[in-house]
């Protein structure tokens, strides 16, 4: 699958860096994977998944429909710029993701990695075939195909955090795809320190040297970094 990228991107600032690509997504789904299964052949997906609140089936579940929610933004020939695609959420339990992508919980883990493959390749070919001048909403700012990559790798690399964690398993992603990543969506990050240790502080999950952990809502810039408005967040 060719992107639809660039090999270099040219911020407002007339920096240059390297995109985030279609294949990031996919690669960093297959890392993910990999860690996964390292873990125990006892291991157990009802544990809870790091310092989250979800268990590891819950936030692979919510992972899986992140990829799929952010390929739905960029989906339509002319995607919204006002508001979500509107999708219908359910939440099997209280306290729990609301999701539109769920997997059988009677499968084996083996069908969660099969649901993640299938919807990190839906946003791959998504962000591969959309030019990066098209727009679609999120939250955190009107966003364009590689943004939308970028939050796609971000989710996966931190989930597989959270769940390596319940599984038992260690996950440390490559420095460059983390690189990427931070200048995409995080630009205030500090470029200076150990880049999976810094994507962990910007999405409040570890400290660095400076800086303290985030504490309370922590976010994102989904615009494209030169069209960008409103506040730094803090």
């Amino acid at each position: 699958m060719a992107d639809s990228l660039a090999p270099s991107a040219t911020d407002g600032d007339g920096t240059s860096r390297v995109p985030v690509s279609a294949g990031d997504v996919e690669y960093a789904v297959s890392l993910a994977i990999a860690a996964f299964r390292r873990a125990p052949a006892d291991a157990d997906w009802s544990a809870k998944a790091g310092a989250l609140d979800w268990d590891c089936w819950e936030t692979a579940e919510h992972l899986a429909d992140d990829l799929f929610a952010y390929a739905g933004q960029i989906a339509a020939p002319t995607p919204p710029v006002t508001h979500y695609v509107p999708f219908v959420y359910t939440y099997p339990r209280e306290g729990g993701p609301g999701n539109t992508v769920m997997v059988d919980r009677e499968a084996d883990p083996e069908a969660v990695f099969e649901v993640l493959e299938a919807t990190a390749g839906m946003l791959a070919a998504l962000v591969a075939l959309r030019a990066p001048t098209v727009r679609g909403y999120h939250s955190y700012g009107v966003s364009d195909p590689e943004g939308f990559a970028a939050m796609g790798v971000v989710e996966t690399l931190v989930h597989a955090y959270d769940i390596g964690a319940g599984l038992g398993v260690d996950f440390t992603p490559p420095s460059d795809l983390c690189d990427r990543t931070l200048a995409r969506l995080f630009p205030e990050a500090p470029a200076d320190t150990h880049r999976w240790q810094t994507l962990l502080w910007a999405t409040g999950r570890a400290e660095i040297p400076g800086h303290d952990r985030r504490q309370g809502k922590w976010r994102w810039h989904a615009e494209p970094l030169g069209e960008r408005q409103g506040d730094t967040p803090a």
